[in-house]
């Protein structure tokens, strides 16, 4: 009678679960249907502005993406990183490893093939043309449907595989959750980056560290890694799961040796051009470390910068001084999680680990941007099943600390209706939160949460409608950006005490299995 009537409940749920009517019809239907739509929205976005439109005479991030096409497919590769006569480094000079460089190299063909203007060598700078600025947002779109798309793909695959029927009807929901994260959509396809590549890479390496394809995780996240330097926010985390996994098998140094070989193979045959001589390798490298720009930028919700209201660290310190500080700052904060995977390495405790090493690294590493959140915000995705409140709450502050930017760049409307959005697939019957949280009772926790979520929407609505004090400028700059540092470092105290707890839940399944 109890199966019977835990049988009809559980057809009662599926009727009313839009997620279900949707994963019913296979895995890759529901992921082709949410993917069209997710690139839907991503065209959508592309019609707003972007970073520095219009605005001589450096412009912003879509001028600089514009410019390394400029010069990949105008110069040799020895002249990429070089300051030379051809290339002003002070002009958007390339300070990304060289698959970057490789990368608008490729999309830079595309531009000159079709519109030969757009990438010129000297008379392009600047170029904002239809034409141009179309070619430019099409090179983004299909970066995120050949890398991003895939590699979620690949994900979704290998962590279901492994999940049992009864959480396999969230599926879908789950795709939804990554495929349309509002930061990265608003970052990559409005302000104009290219991260759909490195995370894409990232997302990969992590599906293959979850299907033990522990070889092909270190070649994708080496490509990660020199995509864009900051996946190293990431390397704590599978350096520690692959050496706690490789420490648990037959012969450990045979097996770590196989995995930093194929490390440094994959690093040697994208720096090849690099290789020859000790100052071309040095002149690559001197870019990607630009201690010079000091130890923060603009009002990122970080360590270094909320404690500077305080501090003032720029005058105290020597850069020398400040890049100890963050790197034991740093170091100190990601080494108990790191402590757990090779004492105990599992698949979710890695995937908390990827949050952990990122929170870490996001809150007092060197040279933070506001655009830096996306690292941290990826495993929260990934982990969105086991913790959905969390991924929409770092989502929600995550926004926040980037509406500044956004708002410089004219994103108030794709900003606006992307929350709303992400608010819409949540909360949608049938999804996770609908399950585990719809019969929640008033407490403390939710009043407290009522209260921080007006505190974000009072300042949405004072930064847009108000003009700050002359004395203080950047005043709600600085209230936004104390507000969401608050959050990141409960959320960074919650994630490290989760992924230790995991010890105790497998020892008791443990002890579970012997009785």
């Amino acid at each position: 009678m109890e199966k019977g009537r835990g049988t009809k409940e559980l057809e009662e749920e599926v009727d009313d679960n839009i997620w279900w009517w949707l994963v019913r019809r296979g895995v890759a239907a529901s992921y082709l249907c949410i993917s069209l739509f997710a690139l839907l929205v991503r065209v959508a976005v592309s019609l707003h502005p972007y970073s520095g439109a219009g605005k001589p005479p450096k412009y912003g991030d879509f001028e600089a993406q514009r410019h390394w096409m400029e010069i990949t497919v105008n110069l040799p590769t020895s002249e990429w990183y070089r300051n030379s006569t051809g290339n002003d480094l002070s002009y958007w000079g390339l300070d990304y490893p060289p698959l970057t460089a490789y990368q608008s190299y490729v999309h830079g063909l595309l531009l000159r093939n079709f519109y030969p203007d757009s990438v010129s060598l000297y008379t392009s700078r600047g170029h904002e043309s239809y034409l141009g600025k179309l070619l430019m947002r099409w090179t983004v779109l299909s970066s995120d449907a050949l890398v991003f798309f895939p590699a979620v793909l690949y994900f979704v695959f290998t962590y279901y595989s492994a999940k049992r029927s009864g959480h396999k009807r969230h599926v879908a929901w789950h795709i939804a959750i990554i495929l349309l994260n509002p930061c990265l959509i608003l970052i990559d396809h409005g302000h104009f980056q290219y991260n759909c590549i490195s995370l894409g890479l990232a997302v990969g390496a992590t599906a293959s560290v979850l299907s033990d394809k522990d070889l092909l995780a270190c070649v994708l996240f080496s490509l990660a890694l020199n995509h864009k330097q900051m996946s190293a926010y990431f390397a704590p985390a599978f350096f520690s799961h692959l050496l706690g996994k490789c420490l648990r098998r037959r012969n450990p140094f045979l097996e770590v040796l196989k995995l930093g070989v194929v490390v440094i193979g994959t690093f040697a045959l994208v720096w090849w051009p690099y290789l020859h001589s000790v100052d071309a390798f040095l002149e690559v490298l001197s870019r990607l470390a630009p201690f010079e720009r000091g130890i923060y930028e603009d009002y990122v919700a970080n360590f270094w910068c909320t404690s500077s209201v305080l501090i003032k660290w720029k005058r105290l310190f020597t850069i020398p001084s400040l890049k100890l500080l963050s790197l034991g700052a740093t170091v100190s904060t990601f080494l108990p999680s790191m402590a757990q995977q090779i004492w105990a390495p599992s698949c979710r405790g890695f995937l908390y680990g990827l949050l952990n090493s990122s929170l870490a690294f996001y809150i007092f590493s060197y040279q933070v941007h506001e655009k830096s959140i996306l690292l941290p915000l990826l495993p929260a995705s990934l982990l969105a099943m086991d913790e959905p409140f969390l991924f929409k709450w770092m989502t929600q502050f995550a926004m926040l600390s980037m509406f500044p930017l956004l708002c410089r760049d004219e994103l108030i409307v794709p900003y606006i209706s992307l929350s709303a959005l992400l608010v819409l697939i949540y909360h949608a019957p049938g999804g996770v939160r609908d399950i585990r949280e719809l019969n929640s009772r008033a407490n403390l926790k939710s009043f407290v949460v009522a209260c921080l979520v007006l505190c974000s929407l009072v300042l949405h609505v004072v930064y847009l409608t108000m003009q700050p004090p002359e004395k203080y400028p950047f005043l709600f700059e600085a209230m936004i950006m104390l507000l969401c540092f608050s959050q990141f470092v409960c959320m960074a105290c919650y994630t490290n005490v989760k992924q230790w707890r995991l010890l105790e839940d497998s020892t008791q399944e443990n002890k579970e299995k012997v009785l």
